[in-house]
């Protein structure tokens, strides 16, 4: 059974910086294309990051610039570098995972992936 666990999330100040970390176990992790989604209070959940197998990542426009996703396959790993950080930021940050082939990827929609963390929350004080 594939588990994810997400790590790193806290209390940061505006202007903060964090790093986001995912760790997969009970499956081969280059073999998943891996996310990072996000969920505000009383919001849906909204994607942030996607890289596919190989590493081609790609961000919302939302984070482009100051956000960063990377991943590990040596050590089952999925990152996300936060930089900047404002209140609107503030969310429970969820990595997800989706069994895919090589070529296809990277998945935008929750709906597309297999297998989700139980989420580590950002909270950015102004």
């Amino acid at each position: 059974q594939v588990q994810l666990v997400e790590s790193g999330g806290g209390l940061v100040q505006t202007g903060g910086s964090l790093k986001l970390s995912c760790a997969l176990s009970g499956g081969a992790f280059s073999s998943y294309a891996m996310g990072w989604f996000r969920q505000a209070p009383g919001k849906e959940r909204v994607f942030v990051a996607a890289i596919k197998r190989g590493g081609f990542a790609v961000h919302a426009d939302s984070v482009k610039g100051r956000f960063t996703i990377s991943r590990d396959d040596s050590k089952n790993e999925l990152y996300l570098q936060i930089n900047s950080l404002t209140p609107d930021d503030t969310a429970v940050y969820s990595c997800s995972a989706k069994l895919s082939a090589y070529v296809n990827g990277p998945y935008y929609r929750p709906s597309d992936y297999d297998y989700w963390g139980q989420g580590t929350q950002v909270t950015v004080s102004s």
